[in-house]
């Protein structure tokens, strides 16, 4: 029986990935619901390939955009955060992939978890925002989560068939990003257009400005703390600018395992769709003779405060996650739009959480509420 799946975010980089996926292995996975901004002609183009039961856009305006070019069809579109909570929830899905930068699908993710529906996650800032209450959610419901972050799947791997108590530390692998070895004193002249020039991975902008700064990999931390359940003594961030080792686990004999492969999220995305099974590799695969070298590096973390933001606001928890994820996604989108630059995005940062009096044990309209007045301070 084929596994129904809704992807929120398809249009996107790993949305589009997503549908690949799916169109590999048609006996066994098949699209329900889609769920996109503004991208009119893609997501006509998916509405004719895959047949989805719903679609859900931005506004009525992107509604009425795509009934016009879409013509008689049996999807329907709605529009909005309810036609988003629509689309999570429709009823013959089993999964949700969740590919929305932003924490803008929090809502909708978890009314999907309350109706034992597995989450395969892309987006960060869910967990980071709303860690807490999303695993809460995830055990009352007895749903899986599956990562398709390279790192976390890269982590999940090395775990089989491990004891959890035998787990010394584990640790993240960073490209470094583009400006790796740029110095400092020229990040204020950096512009967007150099900065998504990412070395090895093929990102939507949003989260390929978050590598440049480090704090996709601070996210990365925060979420490790909650899938895997370390303290953050025991989560620690190399750079490995090949990107081939995607991850790795430190045991207390001093055995590491590493998980390695050619940096192409579609093989992430297979293992997640595919829970955990492994089937034929249709993208690219690693070829060790070709490799001349592998990399490691401590992160630079005076250059790259980001990282320590993001640290020092897992580690404090309450509503400051929330916050760093809100202030730092409202500085990018300055950064995108060449309204500041890129020294900037971690200066924004720092003043808003510097302004945030920190909530612990919130609800999530507490989360919510302070996701609101991160962006408000970002000026």
């Amino acid at each position: 029986m084929k596994k129904g799946i809704v992807i929120l975010g398809s249009t996107g980089s790993i949305g589009k990935q997503a549908l690949e996926v799916v169109s590999i292995f048609p006996s066994a996975l098949t699209v329900t619901a889609l769920a996109t901004k503004d991208d009119v002609s893609t997501i006509v183009e998916q509405i004719k390939k895959f047949s989805p039961k719903i679609v859900s856009v931005d506004s009525e305006v992107i509604k009425q955009k795509v009934e016009t070019l879409l013509g008689v069809s049996k999807t329907q579109i709605v529009f909005g955060p309810e036609g988003l909570l629509k689309a999570a929830t429709e009823p013959s899905a089993k999964m949700v992939v969740v590919a929305i930068p932003g924490a803008c699908a929090l809502t909708a993710v978890l009314a999907a978890i309350k109706l034992k529906k597995d989450i395969a996650l892309a987006t960060k800032e869910v967990l980071v925002a709303a860690g807490e209450i999303f695993m809460k959610e995830i055990k009352a419901a007895g749903v899986k989560i599956f990562s398709i972050d390279s790192e976390h799947s890269a982590i999940a791997q090395c775990l089989q068939g491990e004891d959890p108590k035998t787990v010394k530390k584990i640790i993240l692998t960073a490209s470094g990003g583009p400006f790796l070895k740029t110095l400092a004193e020229k990040f204020a002249q950096l512009t967007a257009k150099e900065a998504l020039q990412h070395p090895t991975w093929k990102m939507g902008p949003k989260i390929t400005i978050d590598s440049a700064t480090l704090m996709n990999k601070g996210f990365e931390v925060i979420e490790a703390h909650y899938l895997f359940g370390l303290d953050y003594a025991q989560i620690e961030v190399m750079i490995h600018p090949q990107s081939i080792i995607h991850s790795m686990v430190e045991f207390v004999d001093g055995s590491v395992k590493a998980q390695l492969g050619a940096p192409d999220m579609r093989v992430p995305i297979q293992y997640a769709l595919l829970e955990s099974k492994r089937q034929g590799n249709h993208w690219s695969r690693l070829t060790l003779a070709q490799m001349t070298k592998l990399e490691f590096l401590a992160p630079d973390k005076e250059k790259f405060p980001c990282l320590t933001y993001a640290y020092e606001a897992g580690k404090a928890g309450g509503t400051l996650p929330a916050v760093v994820n809100a202030a730092n996604e409202e500085a990018v989108k300055l950064f995108l739009a060449g309204k500041i630059n890129f020294a900037q995005i971690a200066q924004k940062i720092k003043q808003v959480l510097e302004r945030h009096e920190n909530q612990p044990n919130p609800t999530l309209e507490a989360i919510l509420a302070a996701d609101q007045f991160a962006r408000t301070q970002v000026l």
